[in-house]
């Protein structure tokens, strides 16, 4: 294998054994200066790269990294050794009556998780909003760094029939859309979708065009096979492996902080890469380019997303989705705020269309 060995892209099915010292991952980091651009020309790609043992690496160079478009390698033109772009993270919880037995240990776990984003090591403006799905996807809290409102929301999370996982995926992108920095996606659940009106690609389409990594909590309510949805299990991992982000499979959800810790300390270690395409080529909005990110280190796993959509140099109206008419969301109230007083609508999103079969459509719903 040469210098530039084919590395693994995004995250594999595995154990979580025990939590990462967090704090000792950060402080072994040098930090070179944030390069900011506003250029709608330039891609750009968060990355984490991990060692054999599952360790953050912290110490590459720019020319340590290789960047091939269409399996052309393309100048690096911004390097960013540990970005400090801020995170836009949507925490999507599972609400289906098949995750109720955890649902108490992973609203906590998850409650830890927020807390440690948004405090110490936490950029101003980063912040979190939180969604559950069942058959439906509901906005239980709007992007904010307020601890108390987070809470809150999680705790009004209550168990209900579906679980609507793509749907919820393409809900949680669009939503992403209107925010600057990096979309992160983390999602508690079983792994088994039984009512989304959408499927599989229209989930990866709308991350992707979003830009947003998916991390995937698999908590497995039983250690036999029985019972187990190994087909929604692959689907998140794929989903993780070509977004940038990383699954993580276990049995319960008492050890959840394990996992969380571990997404935190990607979210905290990530390398920033940006490239110029081609310029030729530059097609429709919703061109797909295939992108590999490579690394110089024997044994390095990367976590990047596996493509992106082509923009046009020249500016174009804001395109429509090819998936449906809007749809608007409406932030949950205030804690404390009766909610004839903020009921003020979001920007909006697009609501998938129902497809034929039993199956509707998502529907996106003020919580209660």
């Amino acid at each position: 294998m040469g210098r530039f060995g084919s590395q693994v892209l995004g995250g594999g099915h595995r154990l979580i054994f025990g939590s990462l010292a967090i704090a000792a991952c950060a402080t072994a980091l040098q930090i070179e200066p944030a390069v900011f651009t506003a250029d709608v020309r330039l891609v750009s790609l968060p990355v984490t790269v991990k060692d054999a043992r599952g360790a953050p690496v912290g110490d590459l160079q720019r020319e340590d990294f290789q960047i091939l478009e269409s399996d052309e390698q393309r100048e690096i033109t911004v390097f960013e050794r540990r970005t400090d772009r801020p995170l836009s993270v949507v925490l999507l919880v599972d609400a289906s009556l098949s995750t109720a037995v955890e649902l108490r240990y992973e609203r906590e776990s998850a409650g830890r998780f927020l807390e440690r984003l948004l405090g110490s090591g936490s950029q101003p403006g980063d912040a979190a909003a939180v969604l559950s799905f069942s058959a439906d996807v509901t906005v239980l809290a709007d992007f904010t760094r307020s601890q108390k409102e987070l809470a809150a929301a999680l705790g009004r999370v209550r168990p209900q029939t579906g679980t609507s996982v793509y749907d919820a995926v393409l809900l949680a992108s669009q939503y992403l859309q209107q925010r600057d920095g990096r979309p992160v996606i983390v999602i508690i659940t079983d792994g088994g979708d039984t009512t989304s009106g959408l499927n599989f690609d229209d989930a990866l389409r709308a991350a992707h065009a979003a830009e947003a990594a998916i991390y995937p909590l698999i908590v497995l309510p039983i250690r036999s096979d029985a019972g187990r949805n190994r087909g929604g299990e692959h689907a998140l991992i794929t989903l993780a492996k070509h977004t940038g982000g990383e699954a993580f499979v276990q049995y319960g959800a008492r050890d959840l902080d394990a996992a969380f810790d571990e997404v935190l300390v990607n979210l905290r270690t990530q390398y920033l890469l940006g490239f110029y395409p081609a310029d030729d080529g530059f097609n429709p909005a919703d061109d797909f380019r295939k992108v590999e990110v490579r690394v110089a280190r024997e044994g390095a796993v990367v976590l990047a997303r596996s493509g992106y959509f082509a923009k046009s140099p020249v500016e174009r109206p804001a395109r429509r989705s090819r998936i449906g008419a809007p749809v608007r969301l409406r932030t949950v109230p205030q804690v404390g705020v009766a909610d004839e007083e903020n009921e003020e609508p979001a920007e909006p999103v697009t609501r998938p269309p129902r497809r034929s079969g039993t199956r509707k459509a998502p529907i996106v719903r003020p919580g209660p």
